[in-house]
């Protein structure tokens, strides 16, 4: 297997198959690493289900498309932001730009690929939707800078990878925007604690090339704070609920997502290299237990 195939990957040897070329084109959109889309995507969910109006079949394929193709865009681009970052972090020292394996120019091209994809996606909701989906550029191209000025990079990617439950609410209703904030506000802060886990990964070499994150911020805290985020996820969604439908057995939806973003952050070990990994990656369980809570929220 090439080793320019990084550990994490959850399709290696998928990925092990394609030529040169492909592989690293596919490595760079992390299409090898489907945890990512699956953070993006499930927040559009949330905001889709909770509006009310059933599945919506439709909508979830195209927000699906556009989760993947997005999520590529925003790793591309920010592969070309952090090249000379990467080279001196030991995890991403291998990444197709920072490895000089794909060059500057081809990334660029790569990335107007996927936003023409992602452009298809947007044109398939209604008025408001698109111009909600646009807000999020700004962010987005903003976030791979956060983690030069602020110890706290977490806190922007959380406003920008929960996008999709405002753009998943306004692609079908524009009243309740109480609950689209309260449902944002708790993915947020959800956002905040995998993120943190995530990061975990890379404090060491982290804090010898001067990159901030919250997990070098929360120090020995790091577990305490994860806790604290969660908690604030699942009273904010709780929030969400009681203002579309006052009644207490709507927050019993949540129940097994407490239980699940609880599970993770009393047995999150810092000091377990394969530990964080896998807690950061069980949140695309966490999502689809929100995601049903929704539906039930949104539909009973």
């Amino acid at each position: 297997m090439s080793d320019t195939i990084v550990p994490d990957s959850e399709h290696r040897g998928l990925v092990a198959r394609l030529p040169q070329l492909p592989r690293d084109l596919a490595m760079l959109a992390r299409f090898d690493r489907p945890i990512g889309w699956w953070l993006l995507f499930w927040p559009c969910v949330w905001g889709l289900w909770l509006a009310g109006a059933g599945w919506q079949w439709a909508l979830l394929g195209w927000f699906l498309v556009g989760s993947i193709a997005m999520r590529g865009a925003g790793c591309v681009y920010n592969d070309i932001v952090d090249a000379n970052l990467d080279r001196q972090v030991a995890r991403t020292a291998s990444r197709p730009v920072a490895s000089g394996r794909i060059s500057p120019k081809v990334a660029w091209i790569w990335l107007v690929v996927l936003c023409l994809v992602g452009l298809v996606v947007l044109l398939q909701l209604r008025w408001q939707a698109q111009f909600v989906a646009l807000g999020s550029l700004a962010l987005v191209a903003a976030y791979p800078f956060m983690k030069r000025i602020t110890w706290w990079p977490q806190a922007w990617l959380g406003l920008v990878f929960t996008w999709g439950a405002l753009v998943g609410w306004t692609a079908l209703r524009a009243d309740h925007l109480d609950v689209m904030a309260a449902l944002y506000a708790g993915a947020f802060f959800w956002c905040m604690g995998y993120d943190t886990i995530y990061a975990l990964q890379d404090r060491e070499d982290d804090a010898l090339v001067g990159i901030r994150s919250s997990a070098l911020r929360l120090g020995d805290g790091v577990q305490a704070g994860v806790l604290a985020f969660y908690c604030l996820a699942l009273t904010l969604w709780g929030l969400a609920f009681w203002l579309l439908r006052a009644d207490w057995i709507a927050l019993l939806a949540l129940g097994p997502a407490a239980v699940h973003l609880l599970w993770q952050g009393l047995t999150l070990d810092p000091r377990d290299p394969a530990n964080p990994l896998d807690r950061f990656r069980s949140n695309r369980w966490a999502g689809a237990l929100v995601a049903a809570a929704c539906f039930v929220v949104g539909n009973a």
